[in-house]
């Protein structure tokens, strides 16, 4: 059948563009929705901060009338400037199991990249490394988090028979919460806050916390460096605290300081919500946000997002203090489980965090790269 291309230009078109997912997957177990109305502002140009510097196209594919995929190109000047390549990006990647669809939308986005001159395409990817990036590749029978998409075991398929290979991979595990505090590290963890005069933030209420979060910000700026992590601006410093450390509850943020009270590392974990999103469809109002809080008061399963150290204070245990931090607000909570969600594969000095810990490596996703003649 022949595939129609419409490129995204108005708001209503856009909105099909977010919907298109929630329909491509419905009934799925192991698929969790993002929050729509945070998709929807990540992709709007008048909203996203990252447009003051960066491009986007976004298209949906119709296989006799009916939609079957979408697709978005990115160009970020800012991975060009730190990386020195000129790699476009794909991402918002979804279809139906028909390659024609899937070839005619890859298509179409490697010809925009051409025209714009770069020299090869990689994704999936968003904005910056906080929206979602990489494709699952293995552990299609778990549960989705929220941090971290879901998509069918074809799309790998489509992705190769397009000439599409591996550039780097991302692994997760999840990790069992002991029944009890783990001496080692409660040890290990007082040591190293008494050697280098340290102290946790402990704040006192939500207003405290988000008085700290541009720190957080430059802290990761500063601790991460790896595969196209590119700078923020204040403004998309300011949209991300708005979207993500505002319902944080926060004992799961943990924030080490110095003697001038300075940060010099930080984690950000929080109750699983893929349960909840699951329930609530991705829509918080008017009635989607009563599961997602119910899951912030009682589980029995925790996501991690970030952990971030300051450079001139790795490889001295901090993560020891971070790590003993948490274990004793699972502990409290009564949560039995934890996904680390994505890390990257060759990231041995993180996964080495877990050797403490009963683990298993059930999820891989990949960054997939393709040359533009």
């Amino acid at each position: 059948m022949p595939i129609t291309i419409q490129e995204v230009k108005s708001i209503p078109m856009l909105k099909k563009f977010v919907d298109f997912p929630y329909e491509l997957y419905q009934g799925n177990p192991y698929w969790v929705p993002s929050i729509r109305a945070n998709v929807l502002n990540t992709l709007r140009w008048d909203k996203n901060p990252a447009f003051e510097y960066c491009q986007a196209k976004y298209w949906l594919a119709y296989q006799d009338g009916r939609l079957a995929g979408r697709i978005a190109g990115i160009l970020n000047p800012r991975f060009e400037e730190r990386f020195k390549r000129r790699y476009a990006r794909l991402g918002w990647f979804d279809f139906i199991d028909d390659y024609e669809v899937s070839s005619t939308l890859l298509k179409t986005v490697e010809d925009w990249a051409r025209a714009e001159k770069q020299d090869a395409i990689h994704g999936p990817l968003g904005f910056t490394n906080l929206d979602p990036e990489a494709m699952l590749v293995e552990g299609f029978d778990e549960v989705a988090t929220l941090a971290a998409s879901y998509h069918f075991p074809y799309y790998k398929e489509h992705m190769q028979r397009a000439g599409y290979s591996k550039d780097t991979d991302y692994v997760e595990f999840q990790i069992k919460v002991p029944e009890q505090r783990v001496e080692k590290i409660s040890k290990l963890a007082e040591i190293v806050a008494k050697r280098n005069r340290l102290h946790f933030l402990n704040p006192r209420n939500r207003k405290e916390l988000l008085g700290y979060a541009p720190q957080i910000f430059e802290l990761m700026e500063k601790a991460y460096l790896h595969y196209g992590v590119t700078p923020l601006t204040r403004e998309q410093v300011d949209a991300y605290i708005d979207q993500y450390l505002g319902i944080i509850p926060t004992q799961f943020a943990p924030i080490v300081l110095d003697e001038q009270d300075h940060m010099v590392a930080f984690g950000i974990a929080m109750p699983s919500l893929s349960a909840a999103m699951q329930k609530n469809h991705g829509r918080l109002y008017p009635c989607g946000f009563i599961p997602v809080l119910k899951a912030l008061r009682k589980n029995d399963k925790a996501d991690l997002y970030l952990i971030a150290i300051h450079p001139d204070y790795q490889g001295m245990g901090i993560n020891a203090m971070l790590i003993s931090n948490m274990l004793e607000v699972f502990l409290a909570m009564g949560i039995r489980t934890v996904e680390s969600n994505p890390e990257l594969e060759d990231n041995y000095k993180v996964q080495s965090q877990w050797k403490h810990f009963e683990t298993r490596q059930h999820k891989r996703r990949r960054i997939f790269i393709k040359q533009l003649a």
